[in-house]
């Protein structure tokens, strides 16, 4: 089953391809959903490691896989999350902004601490990230093998990984506002849907 869709960013950290545009990984998607799922299942472990419990009713380790379990029976990984590149209007957003205007699409943001007790400026620290608005085509996979049944209840699972996402922040510095996405434009084997 393959989940379509555009990402936009209301806020996004930058990370940076070979060509000099901003993507989003797609182990970034994966980590962040799998993360929020365990938080929202009560499956955070005692040493703060993803989940691998490889139990039958364990949706987490039958979509994202048992972490560090060789001996469950679950079998392979059932998600695939691809890196995530900038729509076509994005990018002709970036190209213009570069050629006609000689200046980057990528936001700089500078950030320091305050010393309380002088009330001066220290340790000044940069960013990079793209503006609100930027879009990113991103593809998810969902393999769903004969012992999942018809896998809606792996699709909803998903889509509630994707929810939670969007509730809180993708990448670093989402506690100072960065990182906020919102999933739009969503399809599921070619049939819209929205979270």
């Amino acid at each position: 089953m393959d989940i379509e869709g555009k990402t936009k960013s209301l806020n996004q950290r930058e990370y940076q391809t070979v060509n000099g545009e901003p993507f989003i990984p797609g182990s970034s998607l994966k980590g962040k959903m799998r993360s929020q799922l365990e938080k929202k299942e009560g499956k955070i472990t005692d040493k703060g490691e993803p989940c691998g419990c490889g139990q039958e009713a364990c949706k987490i380790c039958k979509v994202f896989g048992a972490h560090k379990n060789t001996r469950h029976s679950l079998g392979a990984t059932r998600i695939l999350v691809r890196d995530a590149f900038f729509s076509d209007k994005t990018r002709k957003e970036y190209e213009t902004l570069l050629k006609e205007k000689g200046t980057s699409y990528i936001e700089k943001k500078t950030e320091n601490i305050i010393n309380r007790k002088t009330g001066t400026a220290e340790h000044p620290r940069s960013q990079e990230r793209v503006p609100s608005g930027a879009e990113f085509d991103i593809e998810i996979v969902l393999q769903v093998y004969d012992t999942d049944g018809d896998g809606n209840a792996l699709v909803e699972f998903v889509k509630e990984g994707l929810r939670q996402v969007q509730h809180t922040y993708l990448g670093g510095y989402g506690s100072r506002g960065s990182g906020k996405v919102s999933f739009n434009n969503m399809k599921l084997d070619d049939n819209p849907f929205s979270l």
